[in-house]
């Protein structure tokens, strides 16, 4: 009966803490006060919610990493464990796993580069701005097909060339492509002259910034190795003893060693932690885009 009863509030206590680990992990992630898009300003309070979550936080994985919680403090009896298991598998996927997200950026800015020198020479043809444009859509990068596919169908809608192209520079969200774009604005608003070479020139700033990211990237490979090997071995020398050597963590099992614990998780935590801020780059503010053309009204609402 004792025995059962012991396994029972440990059970308890395992979701009590997968519970206030949650709930700990939303109150951090909403103090970051990510900025809420403007299309989840009007949705109920679980849209704006979910919108301060990591892109990555899906419900498949909040539900995985509860899971897995629940599982862990049920099999050791520790609390701090099940907290632990719950913030590892919501945060170490994102740092351990492939960048994708930045390898798509790479890719897209090597294609705004070729699109770029695409636009340099068909205007070197002696053709117009607005042909040019149409011409070069209709064979444009893979990484941007999309995008500049819907720039010629605005332009063919008709709709004004410069309205086209700052549609654009939104959809493609990126701080280069709204160089780009604001000398093509430029160009079709006061016919700016030599705008070709101009192009030429930012094509290759564009090229630098794709060399520029390469580099890093094959830097931040050798840290996530290591990183990956780290806690390959920490997490297998842990589940090695806890099935094979069980006695040699009984002092865990106290209210001090699960103090311990939770300094050690939180060590672990902050280097990783400390890890992605080294390898985070910071990109620079757009110069076009819906955003900063609302920042001063909601300003101006809010006082």
């Amino acid at each position: 009966m004792t025995v059962r009863l012991g396994e029972a509030m440990g059970v308890v206590a395992a979701i009590l803490g997968v519970l206030f680990g949650t709930g700990l992990l939303l109150i951090i992630t909403g103090a970051l006060r990510r900025p809420v898009p403007h299309d989840a300003r009007t949705d109920g309070w679980r849209q704006r919610m979910a919108s301060r979550l990591p892109s990555g936080w899906n419900r498949r994985r909040l539900t995985i990493a509860l899971t897995a919680g629940v599982a862990t403090g049920a099999l050791t009896r520790w609390p701090v464990a099940a907290v632990l298991t719950t913030a590892a598998l919501l945060t170490l996927p994102g740092l351990l796993g492939l960048d994708r997200a930045t390898a798509a950026r790479t890719e897209r800015m090597g294609a705004l580069a070729l699109w770029t020198e695409m636009l340099r020479d068909t205007l070197s043809a002696a053709a117009g701005l607005e042909q040019a444009v149409l011409t070069t859509a209709a064979i444009a990068p893979a990484p941007l097909q999309r995008e500049l596919h819907c720039l010629a169908a605005s332009i063919r809608s008709p709709q004004p060339l410069p309205v086209a192209l700052r549609t654009f520079a939104d959809e493609v969200d990126d701080p280069l492509a709204d160089i780009v774009v604001a000398a093509l604005v430029t160009a079709a608003e006061r016919q700016a002259s030599q705008l070709a070479a101009l192009l030429g020139e930012l094509a290759d700033s564009v090229r630098e910034q794709v060399a520029m990211r390469q580099r890093i990237d094959a830097g931040r490979v050798s840290i996530r190795t290591g990183v990956r090997v780290t806690v390959t071995v920490t997490l297998g020398m842990a589940v090695g003893l806890t099935v094979f050597n069980r006695p040699y963590l009984d002092p865990f099992d106290t209210l001090t060693g699960q103090l311990v614990l939770a300094v050690v998780g939180a060590l672990f935590a902050a280097s990783f932690a400390w890890l992605t801020a080294i390898g985070r780059l910071h990109e620079p503010v757009r110069l076009i885009g819906h955003s900063l053309a609302e920042a001063p009204t909601s300003a101006g609402r809010t006082r």
